[in-house]
């Protein structure tokens, strides 16, 4: 999947947050969403020479349009289409709520959207309302029948953390029944509102690691993970790939991901708000390629703790969001895998240093 794309000159993921506007309080809500729009949002000129900077990262460079809620925006379709004719492949992540309805789909899917996203954080009306603070089970479930009558390709996202990890083969069955291409699994960043949230076990994360890629060879959709790459340090052990290693890996902050946020400052992701520069004053481009935090994010060999001596640091590398969020410093250790390296005799994150209090079964992959 990576290996013709350079993401030391370009981002696998271009994700510009159009808007923080959104009607719903989701309580995982990186964003910390607001019902209103913001004074100082791009405006849609400033969209415009942002989508104009982006398309010369190359051919078919992928910009996912978020939020809050993209919805909230009026020139969200002239901007659609404006992407597309720059040659983007332009995707979006609606929230599920009763704006999302199939003529607004219909108009996403003309205006040139290539793929949407719908998230589903409970597997029933009453575990997802309670998770997203409103009633969008059902929106949800609609805008993704929608999405199929449309023809455009549905990806599923859930988030992970101590209140929906029961849930995933439940969740799994529904992603499957909604005809989805891409299961992307996000693991909770303490960020936002999520702050209020609580992680799951490294030792639990270890074995849903394990879970998802038994669900990944048997179900017709992809499965992808979300601020927890050692997803797939645990397929290589799995599978016994020793060689690959010593390859590059898949994207992480900064190294094939991209942020913007409305007010245009570049991140290299939404969970990691350390800005790298303002697109006001650079080109997405000239920071992707040589901002300092960008460059630093790239190199590996600069990672610190454990992940700095692990074997698989080149591909897998560690959730640069997650130890930003709990040291400060994107460079550290992430404290949700559990693997030491052989030999590794230097500072631990508190989760494995000290415990971690919480349950620590997984879903039965037979389930």
């Amino acid at each position: 999947m990576f290996d013709n794309l350079d993401t030391d000159r370009r981002p696998l993921v271009l994700i510009w947050e159009v808007t923080q506007a959104c009607g719903l309080a989701c309580r995982h809500c990186r964003a910390d969403a607001k019902p209103a729009r913001h004074p100082d949002e791009l405006s849609t000129e400033e969209g415009k020479r942002l989508l104009n900077d982006a398309a010369t990262f190359g051919d078919g460079q992928l910009v996912v349009l978020s939020g809050g809620d993209p919805l909230a925006r009026d020139d969200l379709l002239e901007l659609v289409s404006y992407g597309d004719d720059q040659g983007l492949r332009m995707t979006i992540t609606p929230s599920g709520t009763q704006s999302l309805t199939a003529d607004r789909i219909e108009d996403l899917a003309d205006a040139g959207i290539r793929r949407m996203a719908l998230s589903l954080d409970g597997a029933t009306r009453e575990s997802h309302d309670r998770f997203r603070g409103e009633e969008s089970f059902e929106s949800t479930l609609e805008a993704a029948e929608a999405a199929s009558e449309a023809g455009l390709p549905l990806q599923i996202n859930t988030t992970v953390c101590a209140e929906t990890v029961d849930e995933l083969p439940a969740i799994r069955d529904r992603v499957r029944d909604l005809g989805a291409v891409l299961w992307s699994v996000f693991f909770l960043v303490a960020v936002g509102r999520g702050r209020i949230l609580e992680p799951i076990a490294p030792e639990r994360a270890e074995d849903v690691m394990e879970w998802l890629h038994g669900v990944a060879e048997s179900e017709p959709f992809g499965v992808k993970t979300t601020e927890a790459p050692f997803y797939r340090r645990v397929g290589l052990q799995s599978d016994g790939d020793e060689e690959a290693t010593r390859r590059r890996g898949g994207i992480t902050a900064g190294r094939g991901f991209a942020f913007v946020s409305h007010t245009g400052e570049a991140y290299p992701s939404g969970f990691l708000p350390e800005s790298a520069g303002n697109v006001h004053d650079r080109s997405i481009v000239d920071i992707y390629r040589n901002g300092d935090l960008f460059e630093s994010l790239r190199e590996p060999d600069r990672l610190k703790g454990k992940c700095g001596a692990c074997e698989f640091r080149q591909v897998c590398g560690g959730s640069r969001s997650r130890a930003f969020a709990t040291t400060g410093d994107p460079l550290e250790s992430d404290p949700l895998c559990p693997y030491v390296p052989d030999g590794y005799d230097g500072e631990l994150p508190p989760t494995l240093k000290d415990g971690f209090e919480g349950s620590t079964s997984a879903p039965d992959a037979a389930d």
